[in-house]
Formats: C-alpha cells, sequence, structure tokens
C-alpha cells in the first residue's frame, strides 16, 4: 500500500513551490487534485519553450501524479464547489494573494471554522506577518533578498543566482514536511492545523552553516566561488583537459590524497594536517593543489583517486546525468504517455522505500482534463449538471 493512501490534497497553488509540494505528496500516494482557472490554468502551463506537445517543460516538471478540475472560485457557484470538495480533503495547499484570501473569505482561520478537519499549507513570497505580507515573491528575488546571492558567485563580480529556483523547491519540500507532521499530529489531536510558509523564511533556513558562520562572527562570509568556506580542498580544480571536483571532507581523506599525488611533504606539513590548518592557509595550499592536478587529465585523476579512495566527481551536463548508469539505476528518468498516448521523458520521483510502494507515475494532467471524473465521484453531480456549470464559465 502506498503511504499516503485515502489522504486527499487540493492543490490550488500556482507556479512552483505549492505545485511541487503536491506533487511529492502524489508521489507518496495521495490524491491530490490540482485547481485551476478556467480557460487558463496555471502560470507555468505557458511558460516555455520549450514544450512536448501542448504541455511545457516547466508545467512537467511539478505536476505529475495530479488530476486537474477548473473553477472559477470568484463566483459564488465556483465557490460553493471548493466548500464541498474541501469538506472531502484531508489538505488545502494555497499560495493566494492575502488580500484574495480575505475578499472570497478564503483566509486560514475562516476555513479552518468552517473545516474544522482540514490541514492549509499557505505559501507566500515573505509570509503572511510582517511588512512584507502583501508583496509578491519570486525566487530571483527571495534569492538576492534572503543573502543566498551575496553568497554565491566568483570573489571577485557581481553575486550571481543558483541556476535553478531553488528557493520554491526547498519551500515546497518544507511544506511537505510540514504537512505530513499535521497529519501525524491530527490522529490525537483531531483537529486541523494551518501551516504558514514563506520562501524568505524558508531560503534563509536553508544557508545552514554559512549563515550561522555569520551570526556566530558578525563577519559577513566572503564569496567562495566554486569553493568551500569551511572545508580545504574542497572546490573545482582544472585538469590538463577540464575539471575535476575535489570534496577532501576530513583530515584522513586528505592523506589519502596526499598519498595518491606522491605529495608526502605535503602530508607532513603541519600547517597543511588539520582542517583548520589548511582554512586558514588556503591561499598557499589551493595554488599547490591547483598546479598538482593540472598535470594530468580528468580521466587520470579520476583513475588514482578512485584506487586512494579521494572524493572526487566530474562535472556533468544533463546529456551525462540522464545516461548516467547510476543515475538510470535509480530510475532519476521515468516514460510515461501523455493524453494523446505518446511517450514523454519526465524526472521521476526520488522516494525508494521499503515495505511500501509509490505511486505508479502519471503524466501531469491536462487543463480541466478530470471535471467530468471528480464532480461526478466526489460530489454526484449529474452530467447535465456538470455541462451547465461549463457552459457558465465555472469549469
Amino acid at each position: 500500500m502506498v503511504p499516503l493512501h485515502g489522504i486527499r490534497v487540493l492543490d490550488a497553488s500556482r507556479v512552483l513551490a505549492g505545485p511541487y509540494c503536491g506533487q511529492l505528496l502524489g508521489d507518496l500516494g495521495a490524491e491530490v487534485i490540482k485547481l485551476e482557472r478556467p480557460q487558463i490554468g496555471d502560470d507555468t502551463r505557458g511558460w516555455g519553450p520549450p514544450f512536448v506537445g501542448s504541455f511545457s517543460a516547466y508545467f512537467l516538471a511539478c505536476n505529475r501524479n495530479k488530476s486537474s478540475l477548473t473553477l472559477d472560485i470568484a463566483q459564488p457557484e465556483g465557490a460553493a464547489i471548493l466548500h464541498q470538495l474541501l469538506a472531502k480533503c484531508d489538505v488545502l495547499i494555497e499560495n493566494f494573494r492575502s488580500d484574495s484570501a480575505e475578499k472570497l473569505g478564503l483566509t486560514p482561520e475562516i476555513l479552518l471554522k468552517q473545516h474544522p478537519h482540514l490541514i492549509i499549507c499557505s505559501i507566500s513570497g515573505y509570509g503572511r506577518t510582517g511588512p512584507m505580507k502583501d508583496a509578491l515573491g519570486y525566487d530571483f528575488a527571495i534569492q538576492a533578498l534572503s543573502g543566498l546571492m551575496a553568497i554565491t558567485g566568483p570573489r571577485e563580480g557581481p553575486p550571481f543566482k543558483i541556476g535553478v529556483a531553488l528557493t520554491d523547491v526547498i519551500t515546497g519540500l518544507n511544506a511537505a514536511i510540514g504537512i505530513l507532521a499535521c497529519l501525524h499530529a491530527r490522529k490525537e489531536s483531531g483537529h486541523g492545523y494551518a501551516i504558514d510558509l514563506s520562501l524568505l523564511d524558508c531560503a534563509i533556513a536553508a544557508q545552514v552553516n554559512v549563515a550561522q558562520a555569520y551570526l556566530a562572527t558578525g563577519i559577513m562570509p566572503p564569496r567562495q566561488g566554486n569553493a568551500h568556506l569551511q572545508i580545504v580542498p574542497y572546490e573545482l580544480f582544472a585538469t590538463s583537459d577540464g575539471y575535476i571536483v575535489l570534496n577532501v571532507g576530513n583530515d584522513a581523506q586528505w592523506l589519502h590524497f596526499c598519498k595518491a599525488t606522491a605529495r608526502d611533504d605535503l602530508a607532513n606539513e603541519l600547517k597543511y594536517r588539520r582542517n583548520s590548518d589548511r582554512v586558514r592557509h588556503r591561499q598557499e595550499l589551493v595554488p599547490i593543489i591547483a598546479d598538482i592536478l593540472a598535470l594530468r587529465t580528468t580521466a587520470e585523476w579520476r583513475t588514482i583517486f578512485n584506487e586512494h579512495q579521494v572524493p572526487h566527481s566530474v562535472v556533468q551536463g544533463y546529456d551525462e546525468v540522464f545516461t548516467n548508469e547510476q543515475v538510470l539505476s535509480r530510475g532519476m528518468k521515468i516514460t510515461v504517455r501523455n493524453p494523446e498516448g505518446e511517450e514523454v521523458d519526465l524526472i521521476s520521483s526520488p522516494f525508494h522505500l521499503t515495505g511500501a510502494t509509490i505511486a505508479p507515475p502519471t503524466h501531469p494532467p491536462g487543463l480541466g482534463e478530470h471535471n467530468r471524473t471528480i464532480l461526478r465521484e466526489w460530489l454526484n453531480l449529474p452530467d447535465s449538471e456538470i455541462d451547465r456549470l461549463t457552459d457558465q464559465g465555472i469549469l
């Protein structure tokens, strides 16, 4: 049996953080309905190219294992249907603007009075409290405001953003964790919960040791480029024909590295013996290591480092990632069929469980693809009523 068997989720969120959370719950077996605006749908349906058929790659990335229901909740009949659905749901994921939620009577406080069993996860850029609670939140802006960009990029030049909307993904993960915790708590308490998650809060929390280094010292950590603030050598180095990432995470691994490179002099040098010493002498040690690694090809170093148990990696593009034997063996690329029956490759769920099954992956839904099925099965609406609601633009 899937872990979340019997759990019903109404995913009324858009773009990435909320939909990513809903997708994770769907992977774990929850029945997830994606609530979308009639005729328009989730913004990301149009965020392309690239497209695979009529589906944008962006939409495909965060909406597997869901059904799609279109509903205009601003209309009284649409709002009534929403509440009928919520009465049968365990979880609501939403990223309504706070003023819109108040206007529609969909604030967590109001919803919990009407649906006291419900777990409501509200996702926003800056949270439901504070002076920025009504501001629009975008990943790029959050990366800038949270300090994440200030620690990302080369030492010289402008700060960089991370190459994916990471603050959305981190928030989606935290949302799933919070929902699962509240589902567990509800078994004992019998009542619902409201979760208030912001991209800004999640982005700050995710900076762990680097942000904590500032709190501990009051000193802003300098950007490290492809190096590590607190571990040496732990960065990207050029070889004679490419690049290799060196991940020497402890003092024993440092000795392995010295043996692999036949540099007993470095192993015997007291000022490099411990990681804290290597960090203090970073400016003189890193150029020495760079000169060593420039002497051989990437393939040669890989062979040598594997023999001596030195942690390392090459930098792969997606063409290599999705043909990598390890990646394929873990099933991280899957093939599903779209509503037209055509095969489409998707990123897979990262979950691997023993003692439970994972929901078989399904193609992200077409806009309103499941309107009739959901309203029939959940609310027992006849086809004639569904047709009327469709004709009036409520669905």
